[in-house]
């Protein structure tokens, strides 16, 4: 499996078949393991967090999730496969565990958002075992009573895949801190995927996700909560591209 390596971030370079096929495998063999789903934004906030660059560092899959990696790779001439978002891989691993009978938990979201998307999902893919459905209260993680609550609920239910929609790094470092204890085959953070798919929040137009403006719906949608991560975050993002370009002139002019 080849990787594309982008400011001290080594991404998979792999297709969504690929991506389900090795998650597959990942399932098969039991063992606890976690996947990743860098975009713009994850690689600005990895440059200054030392926690979230260690997770990401020992994460079993590390998939791109952003036209602006894509578009990254091919400066770079390492060009990626396929975009994979946690909001479009989310729905086709719950395709998957249908077929396969994979049983699934929903951990997240805002308030109802993980059930009306497990309703939807039902609809969309009937058999799914979905075998659990939670959306914590707000700062839940640093009440212990109510993390025990959860860590207890998740055990209880065993499933095959833990999808976890708490917003970035938030979602991935708690995977981090008990995915071994939970002893699930896969755990991934899907960020806004349970507001998508189960409409409280609407996605972008398809010509926007693949124009590389997802970014920009997003950003009108939600301004207030958003405009720090896009603003100042893409222009960052801009930066890094140009000190990668940088460093491979510098490489090409030693040879």
């Amino acid at each position: 499996m080849t990787q594309f390596s982008f400011a001290g971030i080594k991404i998979d370079n792999i297709t969504m078949e690929e991506a389900i096929n090795k998650i597959e495998g990942m399932i098969q063999t039991g063992k606890p393991s976690y996947i990743v789903t860098p975009n713009a934004a994850h690689i600005v906030t990895l440059q200054k967090d030392e926690e979230f660059r260690k997770i990401y560092g020992r994460a079993s899959l590390v998939l791109a999730d952003g036209m602006s990696l894509i578009w990254a790779s091919r400066l770079l001439a390492v060009p990626l496969k396929e975009k994979i978002s946690g909001s479009d891989l989310f729905p086709k691993l719950c395709e998957v565990a249908a077929e396969r009978g994979f049983k699934v938990f929903l951990l997240g979201g805002r308030p109802n958002a993980a059930l009306k998307s497990a309703e939807a999902l039902k609809k969309s893919y009937p058999g799914l075992p979905i075998v659990g459905i939670y959306s914590p209260p707000f700062g839940f993680e640093k009440d212990k009573t109510e993390n025990d609550k959860i860590l207890k609920m998740i055990r209880n239910s065993k499933p095959d895949i833990l999808f976890v929609s708490l917003g970035s790094p938030k979602q991935e470092k708690w995977i981090y801190a008990y995915y071994q204890e939970l002893n699930i085959p896969v755990s991934i953070g899907v960020g806004a995927a349970f507001e998508f798919i189960s409409g409280i929040v609407r996605r972008a137009p398809k010509w926007m996700q693949e124009s590389g403006l997802e970014w920009f719906f997003r950003l009108i949608q939600e301004p207030k909560r958003l405009w720090k991560r896009y603003l100042i975050g893409n222009p960052i993002f801009i930066l890094l591209v140009g000190r990668e370009l940088l460093k491979k002139a510098i490489l090409r002019s030693k040879v």
